[in-house]
């Protein structure tokens, strides 16, 4: 039986108590959909445009297919799924709406089981469109018994190109394929699509990967365009943050990544969700601040650290697996800080860094910044300390699969020890220590593309060291060495003006000055000489202090404003958030009384009660039951809180916790504070049980109250 014809009856089982695993908040579609969005989407203002005609029967299907594919060639998986579920309510057997489902997963199992779909309907589309679903299954469906080349996927593509030369959809998808790899084959697929479709977003988008890292010049004009073309979403402005930082053009980075920041946080405003919902935010959050110091603005890269510090978490809930957890990217843009502008005293004070004793990065980090600490504010002994702890771990470091511990702990004990000869009156062995840890890390900097997860620039520290040692020329090699790595570094630029002038080389000094000028003209604390600033960067820049962002979106995340509530007690009084101003509310959605997963919840959530009512929470729990069967469940009078009905779905629809495709009531727990805002949520197919992380949660909504 067909989807479209199977729906109703359903529905019409669930509607007589039927049973099924659906009617407890999962999808009956498979596993697969209870992940993901669950409400429609809406047309999306700043995606950018694209043409990608499919086979349809419904004129709607090819205007949502077209958003989701627009919104794929700018990564942002998640919205491109509600798009292509959309295409999906519309035809439940359109192929190419289960290709996009596919697609939008960047691969891993959901990604399989719908492209197995795609591939079962493959034969009721076109030999163009069954070219899309054949790449994607060469590389993502193996064959039993077949071996295949690992391009396969790619030669089908390649054959699409050629075959349908006008498909410049099929042109940008290689060109994803191919970028960073053959550069130079890459840029020209691109200058081919932008040639017939200027504003086409993925050209724009890939040709900024594509020379990111290496030659970022030549991306330059794509940064200036990709950002306008798709200026609702905030990896399109972002992106170019990622050029004009390679290129040392941090006034441009600054503006990109604000802009990119405020967008992030006002679709997260506007749809109702949270920062640990959105991996790119916190990344965007750890990059700017990155570029605010090298700004010289160190009060904007901290704010942004204690921002992040301060949002709402859930660990288990982030769109991509190797993303950061939300404090530990406020944890790396505090250490960075507060090293670059040598706030010790600062970073010595471990409560505001939540340090976790049992994760690997957490022991190595904090025994090498607080050694940095001890031994800038001329404790030699703690530091030392600190080096001998760090040394201690070597061994789990080694047995430890992670990348970011195991390339610079090396490094992070070589530093150490080099700062402490120096600091012990071992100049000669110092400087050759510190000169063979700044190598090593200038390496494993060349190797990131990312906001350095490294504190300390050690070139800059090391040309510091040569001219403590009156050594102005090797002074200057080193610092040399850091404006390579990063240019238009401001530390490096001060040291070079410092190290020239020492050496009596007058021009050299005045012209590394005048570059400084512009870098840390708006800095917190401006550099202090006279003279005229003078830009070296490849291309114009607008001033970062003087450009005004704010139609792009706000400054902070807040907490939004709670949608109406209006539903009926067993009473059948209305009741409202109104009526609990002053006290936090967690509002309960469940499945009704039909539902034992949902009873175990709310007899769970009873069993707390005295943990909710110290911490001033009202309980509210609503469903679709009648009032009358919440008054006379026998299951659910005794329940020490209010029990509000919902029949109609009013207010399971404004919260979130309704599934829009499949009409089906979810589970949600929502947090709202004392001022009507919501702070946190959880929504899916399955009950929030996990109360002492909510607690958590509360806990600190009650500490800050702003």
């Amino acid at each position: 039986m067909r989807l479209a014809l199977l729906l109703p009856v359903v529905l019409s089982l669930t509607a007589v108590g039927q049973p099924a695993k659906y009617r407890q908040g999962h999808s009956h579609l498979g596993e697969g959909f209870n992940e993901g969005p669950r409400q429609k989407p809406w047309e999306m203002a700043g995606a950018g445009q694209v043409s990608f005609p499919i086979t349809h029967k419904n004129a709607e299907t090819q205007k949502w297919f077209n958003q989701g594919v627009a919104l794929l060639h700018s990564f942002w998986y998640y919205e491109a799924e509600r798009s292509f579920r959309w295409c999906l309510q519309l035809e439940p057997e359109n192929a190419m709406a289960w290709w996009g489902l596919a697609r939008s997963q960047s691969g891993g199992p959901r990604a399989k089981e719908f492209l197995q779909e795609a591939v079962k309907r493959k034969s009721g589309v076109s030999e163009r469109e069954r070219m899309y679903i054949e790449s994607d299954a060469a590389s993502l469906l193996p064959e039993v018994g077949e071996k295949r080349e690992d391009n396969r996927g790619r030669q089908i593509l390649e054959r699409l190109v050629m075959r349908f030369p006008e498909d410049l959809e099929a042109k940008a998808f290689l060109a994803l394929e191919t970028m960073g790899e053959n550069r130079m084959g890459t840029e020209l697929l691109i200058r081919d699509v932008l040639a017939k479709a200027p504003d086409h977003p993925g050209a724009h988008h890939y040709r900024i990967h594509n020379w990111d890292g290496k030659d970022p010049e030549f991306a330059l004009v794509s940064c200036r365009r990709y950002g306008e073309v798709a200026s609702g979403i905030g990896h399109a402005v972002h992106m170019p943050g990622h050029v004009y930082a390679g290129a040392g053009m941090w006034h441009e980075a600054a503006i990109s990544m604000d802009a990119a920041t405020r967008v992030e946080k006002k679709y997260m405003q506007d749809r109702q969700t949270f920062p640990f919902e959105n991996w790119n935010y916190p990344h965007n959050k750890n990059y700017l601040a990155y570029i605010q110091a090298q700004l010289g603005m160190e009060k904007a890269a901290l704010s942004a650290g204690r921002q992040l510090m301060a949002a709402p978490r859930m660990e288990k809930v982030n769109r991509r697996s190797d993303a950061f957890p939300l404090h530990m990217e406020a944890q790396i843009i505090l250490l960075r800080t507060y090293v670059r502008f040598g706030r010790w005293k600062e970073l010595l004070q471990a409560e505001q860094f939540e340090w976790d004793g049992e994760k690997l990065g957490n022991k190595t980090q904090r025994p090498y910044v607080e050694a940095l600490a001890h031994l800038a504010l001329g404790d030699a002994g703690k530091a030392r300390k600190g080096l001998a702890d760090l040394e201690a771990l070597k061994d789990e470091v080694e047995k430890k699969n992670d990348y970011y511990v195991k390339s610079w702990h090396p490094v992070m004990v070589r530093e150490l020890k080099g700062k402490l000869l120096l600091a012990g009156g071992k100049t000669l062995e110092g400087l050759t220590e510190l000169g063979e840890a700044a190598q090593a890390w200038g390496e494993l900097l060349r190797q990131q593309n990312d906001p350095p997860f490294y504190p300390s620039n050690i070139y800059d520290d090391l040309g510091r060291a040569y001219l403590t040692a009156k050594s102005p020329t090797l002074a200057a090699v080193a610092y040399g060495k850091s404006l390579e790595l990063v240019r238009n570094n401001g530390w490096a630029l001060a040291g070079l003006a410092e190290a020239h002038a020492a050496l009596g080389e007058k021009d050299k000094a005045a012209g590394y000055s005048a570059r400084l000028l512009h870098v840390w003209g708006d800095a917190d604390t401006p550099p202090a000489f006279a003279g005229q600033a003078s830009d070296q960067s490849p291309g114009p820049q607008r001033n970062y202090k003087k450009t005004t962002l704010s139609s792009m979106g706000p400054d902070q995340w807040m907490p939004f404003a709670a949608p109406k509530l209006d539903a009926l007690d067993p009473q059948k009084k209305r009741v409202a958030l109104a009526e609990y101003a002053g006290r936090n509310v967690v509002l309960i959605f469940y499945l009704g009384q039909e539902c034992a997963h949902c009873l175990e919840q709310l007899q769970a959530v009873a069993k707390r009660k005295d943990d909710f009512e110290k911490r001033n929470v009202a309980v509210l729990a609503i469903s679709s039951n009648k009032p009358e069967d919440n008054a006379d469940s026998i299951r659910l009078k005794e329940l020490p809180f209010r029990l509000l009905s919902d029949e109609r779905f009013e207010n399971s629809k404004r919260f979130l916790s309704y599934d829009d495709f499949e009409r089906l009531e979810l589970h949600s727990t929502i947090l709202i504070d004392a001022k009507g805002r919501v702070r946190w949520a959880q929504r899916g197919g399955d009950p929030f049980t996990e109360f002492d992380r909510l607690f958590q949660e509360i806990d600190r909504v009650n500490k800050n109250t702003d």
